[in-house]
């Protein structure tokens, strides 16, 4: 009998038991899951590079090169990163339809999946400027629009006009205006500094400056009252003189020719 209750297991003994196999069933999970995950995401990436060099090779390899190397036809991808090709492919800029002084931007032809696709395999080629994320570009900021114009004056107003409404460069090229731009294009512009514009890296414009002119920008051309009335496009002293000499002195001379008109000399005759 004393055997027989020395042997006897202790009531809790089955539930310890469960507890260890719960807690070694864990441990295995969390050993081997992010494993699959990680291998799972390294295969849709994969997956992404191979689409995305089908539609390089059809779209851009005519001037770029297969494999992205450049010709005398275009410029080398190897390090532009995948912020250069979302901007240039999703603003219509690429593919080009000529060779001239500047690509303008155009209706797109790719949907954003491709766009993502090309991008993954151009960034492949070498490291650059990735994509942004919705919050990389979105200021929440109170004071984002006000900030953000004194450095659009500084850094961008020479070229795109204070209001952004873009302006005339040299020998044919131009700076293109920035109403109706999508804020993740605007943004990518400053990374990557596509055709005539300079870039400016967070090393050079921290993200937190950039974020704040594109608020600016985007309240400039959408939001931004005019108390001048009449904003002749924003472009300046040039088309107000315009104005002025066509219409202005246009009124004055119709004035004087009706003051002639009916003067008494002109009525005895």
């Amino acid at each position: 009998m004393k055997k027989l209750s020395a042997r006897r297991r202790h009531p809790l003994a089955a539930l310890v038991v469960l507890l260890f196999a719960l807690a070694a069933t864990g441990g295995l999970y969390a050993a081997f899951a992010p494993a699959e995950k990680a291998q799972a995401d390294t295969s849709a990436q994969s997956l992404a590079i191979d689409e995305g060099k089908k539609l390089f090779a059809v779209g851009c390899s005519s001037c770029h090169g297969l494999n992205g190397q450049g010709s005398s036809d275009g410029p080398s991808l190897v390090g532009v990163g995948s912020a250069a090709v979302d901007f240039q492919v999703g603003t219509g800029r690429m593919p080009a339809q000529q060779p001239g002084a500047q690509v303008p931007a155009k209706r797109n032809i790719y949907s954003q999946a491709e766009i993502d696709q090309m991008a993954a395999f151009v960034a492949s080629l070498g490291p650059g400027p990735v994509t942004p994320t919705k919050e990389q570009y979105t200021s929440t900021e109170v004071d984002a629009i006000a900030r953000g114009g004194e450095l659009f004056r500084t850094n961008c107003s020479q070229c795109h006009n204070f209001a952004g409404a873009g302006g005339a460069l040299t020998q044919g090229k131009y700076a293109p205006t920035l109403e109706n731009v999508d804020p993740k294009h605007i943004y990518e512009a400053m990374q990557t500094g596509p055709q005539n514009m300079p870039s400016f890296p967070d090393t050079t414009m921290p993200e937190q400056q950039k974020q704040q002119i594109v608020a600016f920008v985007r309240y400039q051309a959408n939001d931004a009252p005019n108390p001048g009335g009449l904003s002749l496009g924003s472009l300046g002293p040039v088309t107000e003189g315009l104005f002025g000499w066509i219409f202005g002195l246009g009124a004055l001379i119709a004035i004087a020719i009706w003051v002639a008109a009916h003067t008494t000399k002109a009525k005895k005759s």
